[in-house]
């Protein structure tokens, strides 16, 4: 998935401005997150906006992508101005530390594909730096902002690596947001998971139930038929 574009059943991805190109953990985010009852989305650090985009199409939600680098926001503005939905989609170009304390109980659903590379693996580009490592966006820093613009009983996806799992999840309840569905994401059978979604409800309940499962990628070397089904409304 690194050429300068990719296409997509209903749109296309230009990508030659982002550090970060169209990659299976966005799109499988953006094909396991339900919008259907949301009416105001955020996608915070939206980098090519393709996770804005996919809810857009799966809902009838304004949805407003978050991105802190100027070519990636750009790119974003430039792919949603494309797409059948571009009333509904728009990009601002802010670091989210800044944005959020103005925009307290904004929005019923966000979601992030969030960087979660420490810095032992950081490489030569700095923009790429910015998107890929955690000193940029902090779990603790995008949990924070998550809570204080989500309203009360809006709803969080995310997807992070399965390793870091319990930290993130620690780090929501410290900010009073509740697990509500798991999907562990495991490459090929036999190994252990590789990412892991996780959707969390902000209320006052402590005794939210969690909906579990795994999702299996690969079988035999091609995509299991989960993985199709999951993503069938996008890949061509």
């Amino acid at each position: 998935m690194g050429c300068d574009f990719f296409r997509f059943k209903k749109f296309t991805i230009h990508q030659d401005k982002c550090a970060m190109k169209v990659g299976t953990d966005g799109v499988l985010l953006g094909a396991w997150t339900d919008p259907r009852l949301a009416t105001k989305i955020a996608d915070i650090g939206t980098g090519t906006g393709l996770i804005a985009i996919m809810l857009a199409q799966k809902s009838n939600a304004s949805v407003t992508g978050i991105e802190i680098d100027t070519g990636a926001a750009t790119q974003a503005k430039e792919n949603m101005s494309n797409t059948l939905w571009k009333d509904r989609l728009n990009v601002i170009e802010a670091d989210i530390k800044d944005y959020y304390p103005h925009h307290e109980a904004e929005f019923d659903l966000i979601v992030s594909n969030p960087p979660f590379f420490n810095e032992n693996t950081k490489g030569y580009s700095e923009k790429r730096n910015i998107a890929r490592h955690t000193d940029g966006l902090s779990f603790g820093l995008l949990v924070e902002a998550v809570s204080f613009i989500l309203k009360e009983d809006g709803r969080f996806s995310v997807i992070i690596p399965a390793t870091s799992a319990q930290e993130f999840i620690s780090e929501a309840i410290r900010h009073k947001l509740s697990l509500t569905r798991k999907t562990e994401v495991i490459t090929k059978l036999g190994t252990p998971a590789k990412r892991v979604m996780m959707e969390f409800c902000k209320n006052t309940s402590n005794n939210a139930t969690t909906e579990c499962s795994q999702l299996l990628l690969s079988e035999n070397g091609n995509k299991s038929q989960e993985y199709i089904n999951l993503t069938s409304d996008f890949y061509l």
